[in-house]
């Protein structure tokens, strides 16, 4: 199987599951043959689960691959039966309680919590057919764009070793990359999904709020939703299928996402954006993604319309940094609600720790106005959309940067220390100012559409002189999906990137 797994995506994979000439067994060990082979060098896998896996998958051989999902009979889990039965799967290590298996979230207080039952989208996950065999590195608590946790080390893009394959999602992203998956579960609070898939020559889409059953974790705003990093936009398609309630429609039958994909793209009216949002300035990669992106578009026949979304930047910044600081305060500085054990300050980063104490000092008092900044742009964008069919801008402000680039310095780490033992307002707001410009100057694109709660998906149709991939980001309206994916499907045939690989992967192993 090694020679052509490359070849498939995770339906590819299935089908020749269902007509046996692979068995899931046969599949799983190739996923952890290139796991194995790739790890050593990305980073990417924190946490292995190979043997249950390996038990699930010649179970389901040995039955005919005909269990639904739960257990066989003999208190075991079994694997599900779904549309994707047999297709080896990671899930991000953050947020999403997978029975049995550690769950770090990329920090030292949690690297000994245990979940005691699955999260209700990895009971559909399982349904689907997916195997489960370890997790992926995440940001600590998801707080950062980039992926190099305290905890497990850096995680690496596949594309450049000396990169980041962007974050929090970035473990995932690069097992994806490096052919280790065909998709791999990821989360979405601030661009965590478009923001990898984008470093890592990816598609990655960010449902509509609500489109997943949530985890029922604290969380104001409503930013976070769980979705999946793929190489192709089919797989992501059958994914939402079915985790987001279609599972029980026949596979690829009307009014599914997976219908929408073979659907044709009728000409779209598409808001041409070029706004940095949270971030200073567009890069020239980045400007230069974007019109190559706008350009194929209108080769295909939809309407390009510049537009400026007229948004106070500033303030939106400013509430997203609040809502963002107090979910914070929640994972860290209340995390024995979730863990049972007191949180302290040698178990947590000093930026994570910072941030929770910020949430602490301010949220009570300030959350309020934040979240009515996020109902009024929310407002103005669903205002926007009944003119526009799509919007175009950019997903990132430039292209990956390199590991360690956006590290907190020596000096940024002391204040964080003078500001969590003495909370002087001033000082904590210039810090926060500070820090989160480095952030936002490279990754602000992304955090409008999770205060808005509007699908929005990263495509890769651009990779520099350098070699890199950029991501360009398109957003419709709430519940407009397949209208997302129907214009994906077409550009993936335009401008095809399943093929694409990494230098570090060869095309055929």
């Amino acid at each position: 199987m090694q020679a052509d797994y490359l070849d498939h995506d995770a339906i590819g994979l299935a089908d020749l599951v269902r007509k046996r000439k692979v068995s899931a067994r046969e599949l799983l060990e190739t996923a952890i043959a290139r796991a194995e082979a790739a790890n050593p060098a990305i980073n990417a896998i924190v946490l292995k689960d190979y043997d249950a896996a390996r038990q699930r998958a010649s179970r389901a051989h040995a039955n005919g691959n005909a269990n639904a999902s739960g257990t066989d009979g003999s208190g075991a889990d079994a694997l599900g039966a779904g549309p994707l039965a047999g297709v080896p799967y990671l899930i991000k290590d953050l947020g999403l309680p997978v029975k049995g298996l550690r769950m770090s979230m990329g920090s030292r207080h949690y690297r000994h919590y245990i979940p005691d039952e699955d999260a209700p989208l990895v009971t559909r996950t399982r349904a689907a057919g997916l195997n489960i065999f370890g997790k992926t590195s995440t940001s600590e608590m998801g707080q950062m764009p980039y992926t190099e946790p305290e905890l497990f080390g850096p995680c690496r893009n596949p594309w450049s070793l000396d990169h980041t394959p962007g974050g929090s999602s970035g473990g995932s992203a690069a097992a994806v990359a490096a052919g280790i998956v065909p998709l791999a579960h990821a989360s979405d609070g601030g661009g965590s999904i478009r923001i990898p898939a984008s470093c890592c020559g990816l598609f990655g889409l960010k449902p509509s709020r609500g489109r997943q059953p949530s985890n029922a974790v604290p969380a104001p705003g409503d930013l976070g939703i769980d979705h999946a990093i793929s190489r192709s936009v089919r797989d992501s398609a059958l994914l939402l299928d079915l985790t987001s309630g279609n599972a029980e429609r026949p596979m690829g039958a009307p009014g599914t996402f997976l219908a929408a994909v073979n659907e044709p793209c009728k000409p779209l009216h598409i808001a041409f954006v070029t706004d940095p949002m949270l971030a200073p300035t567009l890069s020239a990669d980045a400007r230069a993604a974007l019109d190559d992106a706008a350009q194929l578009a209108a080769s295909l026949g939809h309407h390009i319309e510049p537009v400026s979304l007229g948004i106070d930047f500033v303030r939106l910044r400013e509430a997203f940094l609040m809502i963002w600081s107090v979910s914070a305060e929640n994972l860290v500085l209340r995390a024995d609600q979730i863990t049972g054990r007191k949180p302290n300050r040698e178990e947590f980063e000093i930026a994570t720790w910072t941030m929770g104490h910020i949430g602490r000092k301010f949220g009570e008092r300030e959350l309020p106005d934040a979240l009515e900044a996020q109902r009024l742009v929310s407002a103005k964008l669903a205002d926007l959309m009944t003119r526009y069919d799509v919007i175009l801008c950019a997903t990132l402000a430039s292209a990956p940067i390199k590991i360690g680039e956006m590290q907190p310095t020596a000096a940024e780490k002391m204040q964080m220390r003078a500001v969590t033992t003495v909370p002087v307002e001033p000082l904590m707001r210039k810090l926060l100012t500070e820090v989160s410009n480095k952030a936002f100057a490279w990754a602000g694109c992304t955090e409008l559409f999770n205060l808005t709660g509007q699908p929005a998906m990263s495509v890769p149709l651009y990779w520099n002189a350098r070699g890199l991939p950029i991501g360009v980001q398109f957003a419709t309206r709430e519940g407009g999906e397949a209208t997302l994916l129907r214009l994906a499907a077409q550009l993936e045939t335009a401008r095809p990137w399943f093929d694409r690989r990494p230098p570090l992967i060869p095309a055929r192993s």
